[in-house]
């Protein structure tokens, strides 16, 4: 069971940027892959940026230029840094990570809080 704590949200203006940080309770180095998620009031929960354990990376349109993820396998933790940031960006950021082979486990974090003023 993978644990996975959120942390680095918080109320910004718009333009400003943020750093989300997704630590895992272990080695993350053969997680298939990890990404972030968010969901806004009212909306369905959406993919915001994966990257695999071979570092390939893939966004949403809507961040595409604005937000990257990466990850750091000794520190077991996988970073968001958001750019430029908008009214729209707001919701709760999930973090996520994919295991397994055969079958495919996913676990979750309890999600941090971004809220981007006008």
């Amino acid at each position: 069971q993978v644990q996975l704590v959120e942390s680095g949200g918080g109320l910004v203006q718009a333009g400003e940027s943020l750093r989300l940080s997704c630590a895992a309770s272990e080695s993350i180095f053969n997680i298939n892959a990890m990404g972030w998620y968010r969901q806004a009031p009212g909306n369905k929960r959406e993919l915001v940026a994966s990257i695999t354990s071979g570092g390939s990376t893939n966004y949403v349109s809507s961040v595409k230029g604005r937000y990257t993820i990466s990850r750091d396998n000794a520190k077991n933790t996988v970073y968001l840094q958001m750019n430029s940031l908008k009214p729209e960006d707001t919701a709760v950021y999930y973090c996520n990570a994919k295991r397994g082979t055969r079958i495919i486990n996913d676990y979750w974090g309890k999600g941090t809080q971004v809220t981007v003023s006008s």
